[in-house]
């Protein structure tokens, strides 16, 4: 309800809903309340009114009426000075059936059924009336289910649908709506001068015809002229006054009932007494009854016989003698009565359709004929002929507007006294009294006229009568005059309507180019949506013809109903709780039943405009969706996406995502300034870049505080962030936490953002750039943390360093470099990450580069051959390259050691190190506590604990307490549950013989001695100084080489070592990461998941 306390608010963006009652407390704010029995909540009297106080608001509110006050007030005082609008007094009849039954009824019964009833028979004819009158009923039930659920407010079918399916199909459907609106309107004009050139005053002409064939031109150039004055007249008096329009619109539906009961008494005299209207036929041909009088060739005057005006017309001069046309020798003239009556028979002959091409000669198939000339010459001469061609699908079209105009009533909504009973009865008795005129017609044409008369679409060969005058009494001008001032009624009323519609649209903001029709007169009448309905209607008025315009006002409705119907079937199935209608009588197989006809008569009529139509009703759907203002009208549409939103996170739920299947869904973890503003925005732009707009992101920050004290600011964080996002082009959501200390919420970030299935697995965070600053004292411990944190809730991390030179989207990078730095492997996310970046335009012409690190008694030449291999079966390009580290320069990392190493959980492998490594490795174990559990859970002699440490292979036993290895010191060793393990993982460069060379190796007697030193020891700081300087030693050696060969990089990528088990060396930690990134721009370190997440497989 987009109404508060009876006046529509312009084009607001609030998303919320504008409710007239609640929070609207202007008139209560004074009077506070004494009594005490409602003393437990006056505190929330302002905001929650008293049960009384909202139904007294209830029963005086009232909605914008329609019509000719319909804008009283101007827009600049709208709300301020309110008049009292009278409360609306129309009841059923007067306020929905006859309005209706006045759009209903109109141009086409008068001038087209006849002609549709001779050309297609009774039988097809039946068949086009009861297709579009079934359509119309089942549009018309499911109109009435949403006209009664709550109060629609004065707007009609536009607010009904955009209120229902939401702005993007409110938005398309009102505007087809419009043009559809618009289109009547021009046909009503043409519809307008054709009864007035063609059987009013034929003499008004401005150009004449002088050969047969170019009387369609002279027609068309005439309606053109015509339709341009008449049309500027009927926009003057629009914008003059509706009011008049409102006051004659009864004077025009008199005239209306007034033709049908003419023609209703016509039909009951033909019984007794037929009309005399002979037709003149020539052989089987009907003639043209313009020239002449007598239907004769010759006659005697006076004893001497005389040629006839036929004959002149026939032959080269009026002699005797004369050089006559071949068929108007052969055949003879026959007068045939074009109104032989109900009772005549004539019923059996207008059964069959008579389809023909363009020029057809409209014959009598009774009446005998004999050869003669040629029929391509003789269209040229007085015969009466096909105008178009025709066939049964072209008369669909022509014939569907003559249903439109269901939507009269609920248009007129706001000035019904119970429009929520009104307009389901009025509509459908009005639908139905029509679709009974329409049918009995079609049965009643066919039995009282002549074939070849129905089939005279002009009534030439009735002396150019209106064929349905013909059969009319008391006289065929009772029919004319009548017909003419209902299609200048519906012509008026669809330019009152029409700009109305549009203004309503342009006013709820939803089309951004349409704002200017939102403005009018000073008493709000639409004077720019006139002129553009008025610059439309013309373009109709241009094509000139009834017959081509007719079709493209059918597409645009059969689109608005399909959208009725579509609105009535989405909100019954998803069993919406505001679903409710007063209107019993629907069921969604009717809607859908409606909508299929509704599309099936769109292709049916013309397959090529039905496309134009879906074509421009799509456009304007995709424009409101990428441009529109920001709507929340509680549309059946967002309940649809709800469901299905439901219903796949449910599936999704059922198991985790296979290899294949995986993409990094990242967790943003942003900082904001003590402004609430974004301080990495190129974090977002990294994101957008890694995701290309695919799978789930969630962008999330944690203020400190608590929530009651901080909601303001978390509301203005969330829309910071936002608008932030969207500027990056980041896809995804936002989640703002409050929480007493960053620690804190950044774990409960970890742990509980995402829902169900769509949870994130990565989090992608900066590097906290002031860690060493004594005004930042927490940000390391809270970063080695949330490190730490990841790894328990196996998610991957990416961490980048100098995160605000990384390029914006708007950038391209030229050539250049992506350089991984391969040292352990953790799942293959290294290998991913820069295949999805070069997806990406900034990143897409940048070559990857694979570095990784070999040893002394490593085959460098092996392992490089082994990783192009492998890299061969990932399906990726890139240059691989091996670093030669001496033995005595690196002591954790190896290449070995990490390729079958996996970090954690499923994938846990034993590490492989070489035997001088080991023995270097277990001198700086002293971490006792450790050892103990291993003891504790092995139960076991030294020997079996040195032996299980050792083999690679036999035995999975899973060690709980140690999942998380540290990648520096490469030592705490923690083998997988065998259940957990899965198949085991082939890897390339690992060979069976060096396996049993290195477990034989390392079960001499040296390193069984070493361990067994090892457990005895305890925990010395030395030793601890002394495997920092190691430490540092390797961070050095390390971020020689990559700087040495990645330091023009665009970005390096570089596996991100775990922080150390013991809490006292995290300081270290800190150092040990800022020496090994050292003098490099872009840096994302990365530490996986543990889980394989890039396969070989297909």
């Amino acid at each position: 309800m987009e109404h508060k306390g009876g006046s529509r608010r312009k084009g607001d963006g609030v998303p919320k809903e504008n409710s007239p009652f609640i929070n609207n407390t202007e008139h209560d704010k004074n009077n506070s309340y004494d009594g005490t029995n409602m003393a437990l909540f006056e505190e929330e009297m302002d905001s929650h009114p008293m049960v009384s106080s909202l139904l007294n608001k209830l029963a005086n509110y009232t909605n914008l009426t329609q019509g000719a006050h319909e804008h009283e007030e101007a827009d600049e005082e709208e709300g301020s000075k309110k008049k009292a609008v009278k409360s609306p007094q129309m009841g059923t009849f007067m306020g929905v059936y006859l309005p209706c039954l006045q759009n209903i009824l109109g141009v086409i019964l008068f001038l087209r059924l006849t002609w549709i009833v001779g050309t297609a028979g009774i039988l097809e004819s039946l068949g086009i009336v009861g297709l579009c009158c079934t359509c119309t009923m089942l549009t018309a039930i499911s109109m009435s289910a949403i006209a009664t659920n709550g109060v629609v407010p004065a707007g009609g079918s536009y607010y009904m649908i955009s209120r229902s399916l939401g702005p993007e199909f409110g938005g398309a459907v009102g505007l087809c709506f419009y043009l559809g609106t618009t289109f009547a309107g021009a046909m009503y004009i043409l519809g307008t001068i054709e009864i007035l050139l063609t059987y009013i005053v034929p003499q008004a002409a401005i150009f004449k015809a002088e050969r047969k064939e170019e009387e369609v031109d002279a027609l068309f150039n005439n309606m053109r002229v015509y339709g341009t004055c008449c049309l500027i007249l009927m926009a003057i008096v629009v914008f003059v006054g509706v009011k008049y329009v409102n006051k004659l619109a009864l004077v025009f539906l008199a005239c209306v009932i007034l033709s049908i009961l003419a023609i209703y008494a016509g039909v009951i005299k033909s019984i007794f007494e037929p009309p005399d209207f002979p037709v003149c036929m020539l052989g089987n041909r009907t003639l043209q009854n313009h020239g002449f009088d007598k239907c004769l060739k010759t006659e005697v005057i006076d004893n001497l016989t005389v040629t006839t005006k036929l004959w002149s017309a026939f032959c080269d001069g009026p002699e005797l003698n004369a050089t006559c046309n071949e068929y108007f020798a052969n055949n003879n003239l026959t007068l045939v009565q074009g109104i032989p009556g109900l009772t005549s028979g004539v019923i059996s002959e207008n059964m069959w359709s008579e389809y023909g091409p363009l020029g057809m000669m409209v014959e009598n198939k009774k009446l005998s004929s004999f050869g003669g000339s040629d029929p391509t010459k003789d269209i040229y001469l007085p015969y009466i002929v096909n105008d178009i061609t025709t066939f049964f699908t072209l008369l669909v079209g022509i014939y569907f507007p003559s249903v439109t105009g269901i939507m009269a009533g609920s248009n007129r909504s706001g000035d019904l006294r119970d429009a929520q009973k009104s307009i389901p009865v009025g509509t459908i008795l009005a639908i139905a009294t029509t679709s009974f005129i329409y049918i009995s017609s079609v049965i009643l044409f066919g039995a009282c006229i002549e074939g070849v008369l129905l089939r005279d679409k002009f009534g030439d060969s009735v002396k150019g009568n209106l064929v349905i005058g013909t059969l009319s009494w008391p006289s065929p001008w009772v029919i004319v005059i009548g017909s003419f001032f209902s299609c200048c009624g519906a012509g008026l009323q669809s330019l009152t309507g029409a700009p109305r519609l549009l203004q309503a649209i342009a006013r709820d903001g939803i089309v951004p180019f349409l704002q200017v029709f939102g403005h009018g007169k000073a008493n709000g009448e639409p004077t720019w949506a006139l002129l553009l309905t008025a610059g439309i209607c013309e373009i109709g008025i241009l094509i000139a013809s009834l017959d081509a315009v007719a079709p493209i006002l059918s597409m645009f409705f059969l689109m608005c109903y399909l959208f009725v119907n579509l609105a009535c079937a989405v909100q019954t199935l998803l069993r919406t709780p505001n679903w409710r209608p007063r209107f019993k009588y629907y069921h969604w197989t009717l809607s859908f039943l409606g909508m299929s006809l509704c599309l099936a008569i769109m292709f049916i009529s013309s397959w090529y405009y039905a496309i134009v139509a879906m074509v421009i009703a799509g456009c304007i759907y995709k424009y409101i969706e990428y441009r529109g203002a920001e709507k929340e009208w509680g549309d059946g549409i967002r309940g649809l996406s709800l469901n299905a939103a439901r219903y796949a996170l449910i599936r999704l739920e059922d198991a985790p995502p296979h290899t294949k299947n995986w993409r990094p869904q990242v967790l943003v973890l942003l900082n904001l300034d003590s402004d609430q503003g974004v301080k990495h925005p190129r974090l977002l732009s990294l994101t957008t870049q890694l995701k290309a707009g695919k799978g789930l992101t969630i962008v999330g920050n944690v203020l400190q505080g608590t929530y009651l004290i901080k909601e303001a600011e978390a509301k203005k964080a969330e829309q910071n962030i936002k608008s932030a996002m969207s500027a990056e082009r980041t896809k995804g959501f936002c989640h703002v936490v409050v929480s007493s200390n960053l620690r804190d919420g950044v774990s409960h970030l970890i742990q509980s953002a995402g829902l169900g299935g769509m949870k994130h697995n990565t989090v992608l965070m900066s590097w906290p750039g002031t860690w060493r600053q004594a005004s930042d004292p927490l940000s390391w411990k809270n970063f080695i943390e949330t490190v730490r944190e990841t790894t328990a809730a196996h998610q991957a991390l990416l961490v980048a360093k100098n995160v605000d030179s990384f390029p914006t989207n708007q950038d391209r990078l030229g050539e250049g470099t992506i350089d991984v730095w391969w040292v352990v492997h953790d799942g293959g996310l290294l290998m991913l990450l820069p295949f999805l970046l070069r997806q990406h335009k900034v990143w897409r012409k940048c070559k990857m580069r694979i570095f990784t690190v070999a040893q002394m008694d490593d085959n460098s030449i092996q392992m490089k051959k082994d990783l192009q291999m492998f890299l061969y079966h990932l399906r990726l390009d890139a240059e691989v390259e091996v670093v030669e580290m001496h033995d005595n320069d690196i002591s954790a990392f190896t290449y070995e050691k990490t390729l079958v190493m996996e970090q954690r959980s499923q994938m846990l492998k034993q590490m492989h190190l070489s035997r001088t490594e080991r023995e270097r490795e277990i001198q700086s174990i002293t971490d006792e506590s450790r050892s103990s559990i291993r003891r504790k859970n092995q139960g076991a002699t030294e020997n079996s604990t040195v032996s299980r440490q050792s083999s690679t292979a036999e035995d999975n036993q899973e060690d709980e307490a140690q999942l998380i290895h540290d990648k520096n010191t490469a030592s705490h060793v923690a083998l997988n549950d065998k259940a957990e393990a899965g198949p085991e993982q082939v890897h390339m460069t690992w060979t069976k013989e060096k396996l049993f060379s290195e477990r034989n190796r390392n079960r001499e007697p040296n390193a069984n001695v070493a361990v067994r030193d090892l457990f005895n020891m305890k925990p010395e700081w030395e030793s601890l100084n002394q495997s920092n300087v190691r430490r540092m030693h390797t961070a050095v050696k390390l971020n020689e080489v990559v700087v040495n060969k990645s330091q023009g990089a665009h970005l390096v990528l570089l596996n991100m070592p775990g922080p150390p088990k013991n809490r006292g060396g995290d300081e270290n930690y800190m150092e040990f990461l800022e020496v090994l990134l050292e003098g490099l721009n872009r840096v994302l370190l990365v530490r996986g998941g543990g889980r394989e997440v890039i396969t070989i497989y297909s």
